[in-house]
């Protein structure tokens, strides 16, 4: 199979030439292994994981004998399940003036990122990997920042195919994991069963000790129902038949598992009576589509949750956006007792972007009326407006356009 350009690699670069060691942490399958490999191929760098039963028990029982054996500069994969190597690193990162000597994979498991932080906190450089975005499939990076202005959103418009429903539609079928992309209806079906028997259920029960996979698949599904919605601990509680305290702890290990992405609200001293509930997205929307039994994109793209499906991929492709870039961004959504939604700010040096996103190609322009919000907060309002299926930037306003999913 053909490599496929990542957009973290600048990032990843960047940060490996001053960090001695750089961590990529993300869902099972998503390519961190591929992505270094692919980085380390003009290098002389040794690749080891920690899956291995025999290599993992070495570095256990013996991290130094570990070292001598598999000498830095080195790729170690799945570093989660070895954290006895994290206080060796340590000693050979401060013995050390060179930059990026270990290069390690993991999932962000919680106790794994406490122990990181504390033991390699100034040494170590900790990137997020998603799942393929639509754009990284379609083999584009675009050359310029994402910051909502005409300028931006024009200059990125001649360098993407037209937007089509079809198009973005399968893309959120499918999904982004890189074995899915090739993939029929039928293997698409297999692979997404396999990936959630084998790979997290066996991460959930090492990591959350939850045996009863019956009843996880069952609290799986629950959260696919209600992705792009607040996160309801009834409901879930209920849909598994567990308590809604564990139900908490599910959705906190999904999350730490990179499953799981919880977009939450947004806090202002000044503006009383918001929500503090997070809104539910999934990482990858072809998982979600497989739990949900959509079976055909078509399917998906009439059906009643289609609009929830596109909200999920444009909050997604955005994270990705901001995670990979080299600026960093807090996103969060407004919602008011009145039940007056914005769904996504993304704020940014103190700036605020507003953003309706819907799933039609000619939205009421009506919707920018409830940005008005802003107007009652210290921060400074930015461009913003409507994402959506529209094929080309139209401006509603001097600072709001309707603005092509595509471009994001």
């Amino acid at each position: 199979m053909q490599y496929i350009e990542r957009t973290l690699e600048r990032k990843f670069l960047h940060m490996n030439s001053f960090f001695k060691a750089v961590l990529v942490t993300g869902a099972r399958q998503v390519g961190k292994t591929t992505l270094l490999k692919h980085l380390a191929a003009e290098q002389n760098r040794t690749y080891v994981s920690m899956d291995h039963t025999m290599v993992r028990a070495l570095a256990k029982s013996d991290p130094v004998l570990f070292f001598q054996t598999y000498k830095p500069p080195i790729i170690i994969d799945e570093i989660q399940k070895a954290p006895e190597l994290f206080e060796q690193i340590k000693i050979m990162c401060d013995e050390s003036d060179e930059r990026g000597l270990f290069w390690l994979t993991g999932s962000q498991q919680y106790h794994m990122m406490k122990n990181i932080r504390e033991t390699l906190a100034g040494r170590i450089g900790i990137l997020e990997l998603y799942s393929l975005s639509k754009n990284e499939t379609e083999g584009l990076i675009f050359p310029n920042e994402l910051d909502f202005s005409l300028d931006c959103l024009l200059a990125r418009q001649p360098l993407v195919k037209k937007n089509d429903i079809e198009d973005v539609f399968e893309h959120i079928w499918r999904g982004g994991m890189p074995d899915a992309l090739r993939a029929d209806a039928e293997q698409r079906q297999e692979y997404f069963n396999s990936y959630i028997e084998t790979y997290l259920m066996r991460d959930v029960s090492e990591e959350g000790g939850i045996t009863d996979s019956i009843r996880f698949r069952k609290f799986l599904n629950a959260c696919a129902a209600l992705t792009a919605q607040q996160v309801n601990y009834k409901t879930l509680a209920d849909a598994a038949e567990i308590s809604q305290p564990t139900a908490k702890e599910w959705l906190r290990l999904l999350q730490g598992l990179g499953i799981i992405y919880l977009l939450q609200p947004y806090a202002n001293n000044e503006l009383k009576r918001l929500t503090k509930t997070p809104k539910l997205y999934f990482c990858d929307t072809g998982l979600c589509a497989y739990l949900s039994m959509w079976l055909t994109r078509d399917t998906l793209m009439n059906g009643a949750a289609s609009g929830h499906y596109f909200e999920n991929y444009v909050v997604i492709e955005l994270l990705k956006n901001y995670t990979y870039a080299s600026s960093k961004a807090c996103l969060t959504y407004y919602r008011d007792s009145n039940a007056k939604e914005i769904d996504i700010f993304v704020e940014e040096n103190g700036v605020i972007h507003p953003l309706e996103i819907k799933k039609s190609a000619n939205p009421d322009r009506r919707e920018i009326k409830k940005f008005e919000v802003l107007d009652r907060v210290e921060a400074v309002r930015g461009d913003g407006g409507i994402v959506c299926m529209c094929e080309e930037v139209i401006p509603i306003d001097k600072s709001n356009f309707f603005i092509p999913c595509n471009l994001i």
